[in-house]
């Protein structure tokens, strides 16, 4: 093979190809009839023609990232879970405003391109892609020598789903006495990050604590969940969802509150996770700032009214737990 001058800036073109080869299989898995063309094509193609025979459909985009979870990953050589990450993450994003999902695109980006890293993250992305029947139709993989310092990548994605306008999330009867119902969390999520490695900077990773009783690695990296599959056949009795992303509790139920309304949270009507515990007590952190920064065990939150409750709650597959409810006020969080 010819030298290579943009290799030696830091750029392997084949690196890239070979990328492509071992990821491809997964990708296609995620394809259903709707999807046209395939990888390696300038732009996804999605067929929209199902969308016809909705009243009045409506498409719901989002677009995110796993923020520094993707350190931990690095530290530990494990790449897939940060993928299922990035997916679930949008996907619960456009859930609370109603949507299910049609098609996603990533974005990987890296100092130098490991083929084998690519494909391990990219296995992550396509298989909560399948989970939820959403086609992973494109992506972008990109080597910057100077930008990322070695071993160092970050990932994104981008979602697009689709409602009816009719259903679309919050509704406008949100009112005091609603009852807020939770829904557990599988860890941190994607959140909160930063906090949590300078926390631990002192730890192994496969360290045993026994709080925790499991490595922690196996802790911090556990995959962000799916609300999918769990909420989306109830929104109809649903008024709105609050996703605990970054904020926590404190910054997220507000954006599907009206003005003049506020929730309660009563903190002792769940078990907080050893985990959130053990962060609070290695850092030291006050517990509005644990409320602020992490969903301490409460992944999602449904706001349903309280004649409908105790229904909504027998039909959803899992243990939940009320958590609170609305009051008169002016759109604010307030902790018992």
């Amino acid at each position: 093979m010819e030298k290579s001058e943009y290799k030696d800036a830091g750029v392997d073109i084949e690196a890239g190809n070979h990328a492509v080869a071992l990821m491809k299989s997964a990708v296609k898995s995620t394809y259903g009839a709707e999807v046209l063309g395939g990888i390696g094509s300038f732009g996804g193609m999605y067929d929209a023609s199902a969308l016809k025979g909705m009243n009045a459909p409506v498409l719901v985009a989002s677009t995110d990232g796993v923020g520094t979870k993707v350190k931990i990953a690095a530290q530990a050589g494990r790449y897939r879970s940060v993928g299922i990450d990035i997916v679930n993450h949008c996907i619960n994003d456009i859930l609370v405003q109603g949507a299910r999902p049609l098609f996603f695109l990533d974005y990987f980006a890296t100092s130098r391109l490991d083929p084998q890293i690519v494909a391990e993250v990219v296995s992550g992305i396509s298989e909560a892609c399948r989970a939820a029947g959403c086609a992973l139709i494109g992506g972008e993989t990109a080597e910057m020598p100077g930008v990322y310092t070695t071993g160092e990548f970050d990932i994104a994605g981008t979602i697009v789903g689709v409602l009816e306008r009719e259903g679309a999330l919050p509704r406008q009867n949100v009112i005091p006495g609603d009852i807020l119902v939770g829904v557990r969390s599988s860890g941190p999520h994607t959140n909160g990050y930063s906090l949590i490695r300078k926390v631990f900077q002192d730890v192994l990773l496969e360290t045993v604590l026994p709080e925790l009783g499991i490595p922690l690695v196996d802790a911090l990296l556990a995959p962000h969940r799916s609300y999918y599959p769990v909420l989306y056949p109830y929104l109809p009795s649903i008024k709105a969802l609050a996703h605990l992303t970054g904020g926590g509790f404190i910054e997220n139920i507000p954006r599907v509150l009206p003005e003049n309304v506020d929730a309660v949270i009563n903190r002792g009507a769940w078990k907080v996770p050893p985990l959130f515990r053990l962060i609070q007590e290695r850092g030291r952190i006050a517990d509005d700032e644990m409320y602020r920064v992490f969903n301490m065990g409460i992944g999602i939150v449904v706001i349903v009214d309280k004649q409908h409750v105790d229904a909504l709650r027998r039909a959803i597959p899992e243990e939940t737990f009320i958590i609170g409810e609305l009051v008169e006020g002016n759109h604010k969080v307030n902790l018992k």
